[in-house]
Parts: structure tokens; C-alpha cells; sequence
């Protein structure tokens, strides 16, 4: 009876460790073709996102330029409004920008976009600093004021404008 279980331990004992090996194999070998199916699939969704992504941070840097202070006044006569219809037509271009390009976010990062919307915001806030100015009296004098104002200064966009392009350079 001994004997019939040594020979039965000698018998399977290889069998055993052949199995243990081949398991192992076909493990690793599973894990490793998961592995190149997800990056085969990673890579082909990033050649038809690309171009989509590119485009939504195009689309973003020229937002960023259109709501650059002094590209604002010389698109926006003030014709024969007062201040306050200058200031909050200059505004409501501003909002109508943003509005029109709010869907890109879903192509950018959400720090990114938090810039996006830092920039537009701080550009608003400082427009109505500027039109609160005791010395400003007429839709001209806010729009020569904006201009004196904040051309010496940098935009807000321009730092949004960086980071865009840092963030681009990223993907590459």
C-alpha cells in the first residue's frame, strides 16, 4: 500500500509542477496581451481625440485673445451709449464668449478650465473697476480709460493663454 502511494506521489508530483509552470505562462501571458490590447486601444483613441482636443484649445486661445481688454474696445464702438450701456456692453460680449465656447471644457483639464474661467471673471471685475472711476463721465472716456488701464498691465488671459500652451505641450 506504500509503495502504490509513492509511485502515485512520483507519478503526479511532475504532473503537479508542470501544471504550476503552466499556469504561471498562461498567467502572465494573459496579463501581458490585456496590456497591449488596452494600450492598442488607448493609442487609437488618442489619434481620433487629438485632433478634436487640439481644435477645442484652439478655439479656447482665441476666446482668450477676443476677451482681451484692448481687443474688446476696438471691436466695441460706444457709439452713442452712456458709461454704464458701454460697460455692460462690453461685459455681455465677454459673457456671450464664454457662453459660446463653455462645451471646450470638456476637451481641456479641469485646472485648465478653472484658469479659463479665472481669466474671465478677472477680466470683467477689472473692466467694472475701471467704469467706476470717478474720472471716467462718458462711453469714450471708459473706453480710452480701459485702454490706458490695462494696457500696461498684463491680461488675465495672457496667463491663460500660457497655460494653455504649457498644457499642449504636455500632450506631446
Amino acid at each position: 500500500m506504500q509503495d502504490s502511494i509513492f509511485s502515485l506521489f512520483q507519478t503526479l508530483l511532475p504532473s503537479f509542477i508542470i501544471a504550476v509552470i503552466a499556469y504561471y505562462f498562461l498567467s502572465s501571458f494573459m496579463k501581458n496581451e490585456e496590456r497591449r490590447r488596452r494600450f492598442i486601444t488607448v493609442r487609437e483613441s488618442q489619434a481620433k481625440t487629438l485632433p478634436t482636443r487640439m481644435a477645442a484649445y484652439e478655439r479656447l486661445v482665441l476666446f482668450l485673445e477676443r476677451i482681451k481688454p484692448a481687443s474688446l474696445v476696438v471691436r466695441t464702438k460706444p457709439g452713442n451709449m452712456t458709461k454704464a450701456e458701454y460697460e455692460q456692453t462690453i461685459v455681455a460680449a465677454i459673457e456671450q464668449e464664454f457662453e459660446h465656447n463653455i462645451a471646450q471644457q470638456i476637451y481641456v483639464s479641469e485646472e485648465c478650465w478653472n484658469i479659463i474661467r479665472a481669466a474671465t471673471n478677472t477680466t470683467i471685475q477689472k473692466i467694472r473697476q475701471v467704469s467706476m472711476s470717478d474720472k471716467v463721465s462718458t462711453a469714450d472716456g471708459l473706453r480710452q480709460a480701459i485702454i490706458n488701464e490695462l494696457m500696461d498691465k498684463r491680461a488675465p488671459s495672457a496667463t491663460a493663454i500660457s497655460f494653455l500652451k504649457s498644457e499642449v505641450n504636455d500632450l506631446f
